[in-house]
């Protein structure tokens, strides 16, 4: 299991896309906290929510994980090391482990470089800690659930592009559930309405964005991921009794 997760590692950090991934996003966490910041009215203190700014980035994601996860099956079985892979003694679970973990520990990094903000927040001013932690514990949660989705959409094909426009697109629509839930359609069927806000994602993760930490929240999203990744799985292990 480790020399898979070793080497998609490899595949991210020897090559210029995680820093370029992270790097975007830094962009973006940059401008919004410049933007945040530049809306403060001229009072005597400064004041902002960090954990507003990470309910708005979640945007942002959306944009960057499909980018992140396309590659995960579309590539090996375009550039034909699906076989390596299916033959290999290592049971599919794992390989679908070893990878999810790999795009985990990119997330990660890309989590770890926001942290240069609050730090330097702290030292100038005041930074409320439990807040933030839910904050990350929040978005981190959130971006496993999407990053298990985005595998799942790449296991179905061998066009890492169509991969990532298809996870776009699979991920707006999550995204926004809520927004469809609300709409005045769906309004006329309160049974339909409740079952479309009950696996709506953004109003959990607007708890965490909040500084609350529920538990039901928490068991939503790895339950989430625990069936994207099984999906992931079942399509995988369909494609190697396939093979023969």
């Amino acid at each position: 299991m480790f020399p898979i997760y070793k080497k998609e590692l490899q595949s991210f950090f020897y090559t210029p896309f995680a820093y370029i991934i992270a790097a975007l996003f830094m962009l973006l966490f940059t401008y919004m906290i410049g933007g945040a910041i530049s809306n403060i009215e001229s009072t005597n203190t400064l004041k902002f929510s960090f954990v507003e700014i990470f309910y708005n980035v979640t945007l942002y994601f959306i944009f960057l994980i499909p980018i992140m996860t396309m590659r995960t099956f579309a590539d090996e079985r375009k550039f034909g090391t699906e076989v390596l892979l299916m033959t290999s003694p290592v049971s599919v679970l794992k390989i679908v482990l070893s990878k999810f973990f790999a795009n985990i520990t990119v997330f990660l990094f890309m989590l770890a470089g926001t942290l240069i903000f609050p730090i330097i927040t702290s030292i100038n001013g005041t930074v409320i800690i439990s807040q933030l932690i839910c904050a990350y514990i929040g978005i981190f949660a959130w971006g496993a659930m999407f990053i298990s989705l985005g595998m799942l959409v790449s296991s179905f094909t061998d066009n890492s592009i169509i991969a990532a426009i298809v996870g776009e697109i699979v991920m707006f629509a999550v995204l926004f559930l809520d927004d469809f839930a609300n709409s005045a359609f769906i309004s006329q069927f309160p049974k339909v309405q409740s079952v479309l806000y009950a696996f709506a994602a953004q109003p959990r993760f607007a708890y965490f964005s909040q500084g609350f930490i529920r538990l039901s929240d928490l068991v939503f999203f790895l339950s989430a991921v625990i069936v994207f990744l099984a999906w992931t799985y079942i399509s995988i292990e369909k494609r190697r009794w396939n093979r023969g």
